[in-house]
């Protein structure tokens, strides 16, 4: 299959009239990634078996549909993709969308689902949460605090885990304070990978079947690692019922990447 250079993939989407000009301003984008009290939902997609059947210039069209869909919605909704393809067996990009309003989001999927491109899109999965102020357990020292506010390495993370989470009712069943105990010593041992690892968690219960969605952004897969087996370890993790199913492993990319990765 011919590889069509990024350059050349825009070019064609001006030749065939569906470039979307220039970006608008948009949604708050940083508000909304930083704001408590903001949904967030992950949706995930298999390109059809007819998608590979279709000529190129074919593919660059409908591809230019997804381009119209992601503008027509930045007013309300902020929007991050990820290309799985080639790192995962079930699925071949994720959309990570933020917006105040949870019917926004479906409003953005439901434009997504009935456009061009949308129609060669098979859903693997679809999950929601919401973001709420981090909340520090009694115990934790003003230097821990500290270290969890601290920002992390700078640079490019370009690799995305997701893993969603669910705990036993036994959990919920505790006492706060062993819950404080053990959510303390899952904190020690996440500290030495917060400069290389960062995270976002994502409130689930009531949502979806799941009660968090956990969020992180690396370029050193091998910290990553050994952050989830330091996690592993710790008492609050014996009371883990689901961890993962799916982990989702991605690649950030900007719409036009997706765009040209996509169209091989």
């Amino acid at each position: 299959m011919t590889f069509l250079p990024l350059r050349t993939v825009i070019y064609c989407l001006f030749l065939v009239g569906l470039w979307y000009g220039p970006v608008s301003a948009g949604v708050d984008r940083e508000k909304l990634l930083t704001d408590s009290g903001v949904y967030g939902s992950f949706a995930v997609f298999a390109l059809d078996d007819q998608w590979g059947k279709i000529d190129s210039s074919i593919r660059i069209a409908r591809l230019a549909t997804l381009k119209g869909v992601v503008e027509q919605h930045r007013e309300h909704v902020a929007i991050d993709l990820y290309l799985l393809r080639g790192l995962s067996d079930h699925a071949d990009v994720l959309f990570r969308i933020h917006a105040m309003e949870l019917r926004d989001i479906q409003a953005f999927l439901l434009d997504l689902k009935s456009s061009q491109f949308g129609r060669h899109l098979k859903t693997a999965g679809i999950m929601h949460g919401l973001t709420k102020k981090p909340t520090y357990v009694p115990g934790f020292s003003e230097q821990t605090k500290a270290d969890l506010m601290s920002p992390s390495e700078p640079g490019p993370k370009p690799y995305v885990i997701v893993i969603p989470v669910k705990k036993s009712a036994e959990w919920w069943g505790l006492d706060r304070e062993k819950q404080a105990a053990m959510m303390q010593e899952h904190t020690v041992a996440a500290l030495p990978y917060l400069k290389t690892v960062k995270r976002k968690l994502y409130h689930s219960t009531g949502l979806d079947d799941i009660d968090f969605i956990t969020y992180f952004e690396t370029s050193k897969l091998e910290d990553f690692h050994s952050l989830v087996l330091s996690l592993e370890k710790v008492k609050e993790f014996q009371y883990v019922r689901r961890l993962g199913h799916p982990t989702l492993l991605g690649v950030l990319q900007s719409v036009d990447e997706i765009i040209e990765s996509l169209v091989q």
